[in-house]
């Protein structure tokens, strides 16, 4: 870093304005590459001498000392300039409040849907056809909010706790299937099917002792048990009289492999019913993304590249393929490097603009609860490369993802 005065800055240049303090200049960024005039007419109507540069992220150098003599004479524009670049400013600071309200409602929106999840999982087999009622009902709303809708916004979610549970696995399983399955172009009354199974898939895990269900590794006896919970589901729901037959097929299926090394009856490829394999991908995923141990977890990135290349053989190619790609380049949950060197997360995707994800902003100057959400598509900004957790700095990993979990929203978007 060096410093350089104004009087030589020209669009390409990098410059830093940290020292200054976010709330204390018109731009959105402390770190940026200058991309006009305007901006250096503003950072002289600021009253600054020279700022801070950045060789290494610059592309384009300061201008000769010559250079600068010879405008002398040119008229400044630089009042009117910051006067319009605070305007924009408050405008982006409007947007960004309301990004955050709308993350906030998706929240909250998550919360109540877990909580319904767990008091459905809670309902078999005492209450069966309330449950599947009420888990229809779930399912229903998600779908409802899909169907018809030109493309799909995936959130990450960052609810309050790190211990995930039954509840909030059956959600992401139920939120990640429906987005396979619009992504495959499945008809409605399917896509409500998937939903009601996908969110029913682990019932039967109720009567497995939490042992053997945290377990890394099991013996024979121990995985034996584990893998009754299919038929421990089945019977679970055996009371819902009004259940598809392709429900109990996801819970009695979700484990089947595509090469035939699943159980419980190591179906093999088109055997295997369309919506199950449709759930084991999105069980599997989660599965990655959300151990019971959180230090084992994987990245998004680290997920769907074991899923696709080391496990792809346990799964339908063609919706393995659409899973990769509906999540996208930079899946939610992904620790991003970006172009001005900053560090962020992406919060936000869609399929339309997979490379241009909305990603929160690490600032140590800015508080976590203020942090700073940047839609890519808006920004002078690209990202760079994607980020190992493990490699960063703590307090970036705990400033952007204080809980370690990716949980997972979905809705659909006009375009």
């Amino acid at each position: 870093m060096q410093k350089v005065p104004i009087d030589r800055l020209q669009p390409g240049v990098f410059i830093s304005l940290s020292s200054i303090g976010w709330m204390r200049h018109p731009f959105m960024l402390n770190e940026f590459r200058i991309s006009s005039e305007k901006q250096i007419h503003a950072l002289r109507e600021m009253g600054l001498a020279e700022v801070v540069w950045d060789p290494a992220r610059s592309a384009a150098q300061p201008l000769p000392e010559s250079a600068v003599a010879g405008n002398a004479g040119e008229e400044d524009f630089g009042s009117a300039a910051l006067a319009g670049m605070l305007d924009e400013k408050r405008l982006r600071l409007d947007g960004l409040r309301r990004q955050r309200e709308g993350l906030a409602r998706r929240e909250r929106q998550y919360e109540q849907d877990a909580a319904a999840a767990g008091d459905i999982l809670k309902g078999f087999p005492a209450r069966a056809p309330e449950a599947h009622a009420r888990g229809k009902q779930l399912a229903g709303q998600v779908v409802d909010s899909l169907i018809g809708a030109e493309s799909m916004v995936i959130h990450l979610v960052n609810q309050k706790s790190k211990e995930g549970g039954t509840a909030f696995h059956a959600l992401n399983v139920m939120v990640l299937s429906l987005l396979l399955g619009r992504a495959l172009k499945l008809p409605e009354e399917e896509m409500r099917q998937l939903g009601v199974g996908a969110l029913l898939h682990d019932v039967g895990k109720a009567e497995i002792p939490p042992r053997i269900l945290r377990a890394t590794t099991r013996t024979p006896p121990e995985e034996e048990f584990y893998r009754a919970h299919i038929g421990y589901g089945i019977k679970a729901v055996a009371g819902a009289r009004g259940m598809q037959v392709a429900e109990r097929n996801i819970i009695a299926c979700h484990h089947e492999r595509w090469d035939g090394s699943g159980f419980p009856n190591k179906l093999v490829g088109e055997k295997i019913p369309r919506l199950a394999r449709i759930t084991a991908i999105a069980n599997r995923y989660d599965n990655l993304c959300n151990p019971f141990e959180l230090q084992h977890a994987k990245t998004p990135a680290e997920a769907l590249r074991q899923l696709f290349k080391v496990e792809g053989a346990h799964f339908d190619p063609t919706m393995l393929q659409a899973f990769v790609k509906t999540l996208g380049v930079y899946p939610p949950g992904s620790f991003v490097h970006l172009s001005n060197g900053a560090f962020g997360l992406v919060v936000e995707t869609n399929p339309a603009a997979l490379l241009n994800p909305l990603v929160m902003l690490y600032d140590r100057d800015i508080p976590r609860n203020e942090a700073m959400l940047l839609d890519l598509r808006d920004v002078d900004l690209k990202v760079e490369s994607v980020a190992n957790p493990a490699k960063l700095p703590v307090e970036v990993v705990e400033y952007l993802a204080p809980r370690g979990r990716l949980d997972y929203y979905v809705e659909g978007a006009a375009g």
